[in-house]
């Protein structure tokens, strides 16, 4: 039987204090679906012949990942999209636990960009991987990995509902503050087919509340 052992997580003073305090402020859902993040964000360099510890710095790709949901715990739970208040949480963190600035750069990166389709597969490794191994978990699936790693992840690290845990998280913290759900957003868009009472605008509503009248000129 896997167990989280078996699975080959980086091991260092700060992956041990990160994944210590993930546990201590997220629920189970969330600390499953980052640690499955990394392990299928690797799995995914690896089919690109991006190695740990050579073509990336794997301790930051998987700090990356660990964290970045950590804008969706009540510690984290500010007035931006969640993303950016997990990306500044995590970097507090670190930072307060002897990561360099220029290191914590790269792990804000990865967590403010992770959902941000298009943008963060153009960007280094570390923030690449972490996009596509966490897309693969929310909205992929086993087809998209090397045959047996989903079912082997999944015993020790099962789903426990996570794409409706996910969504409701989103919503509720959006739902009670609309700056959280700005347009074209991941959250945006969420809280405009779950909430829409929230009344997230279109672009007719931005275009309206502008100080342009560009039918007039």
């Amino acid at each position: 039987m896997t167990t989280i052992d078996d699975l080959d997580l980086p091991r260092t003073d700060l992956t041990a204090a990160a994944d210590a305090w993930v546990r201590s402020i997220e629920q189970p859902f969330l600390v499953n679906h980052s640690i499955r993040s990394y392990v299928f964000g690797r799995a995914l360099g690896r089919t690109q012949n991006l190695e740990p510890g050579e073509d990336y710095d794997d301790e930051l790709l998987f700090l990356g990942c660990l964290l970045h949901d950590v804008g969706l715990t009540d510690s984290g739970d500010g007035d931006q999209r969640f993303e950016v208040d997990g990306a500044d949480l995590a970097v507090r963190f670190l930072t307060n636990n002897g990561l360099s600035e220029n290191r914590a750069e790269v792990v804000w990166d990865a967590i403010a960009l992770h959902t941000s389709r298009g943008i963060a597969h153009r960007k280094r490794p570390e923030i690449s991987l972490a996009h596509a191994g966490i897309g693969v978990d929310v909205v992929g699936g086993p087809p998209d990995l090397p045959p047996g790693l989903a079912a082997r992840t999944l015993v020790a690290l099962p789903r426990l509902g996570l794409q409706d845990a996910l969504r409701q998280a989103v919503v509720h913290q959006a739902a009670t503050k609309p700056s959280k759900a700005p347009p074209y957003t991941f959250p945006g868009e969420l809280v405009r087919t779950y909430a829409p009472d929230v009344g997230v605008p279109t672009w007719d509503d931005l275009v309206a509340a502008s100080g342009w009248d560009d039918e007039a000129t």
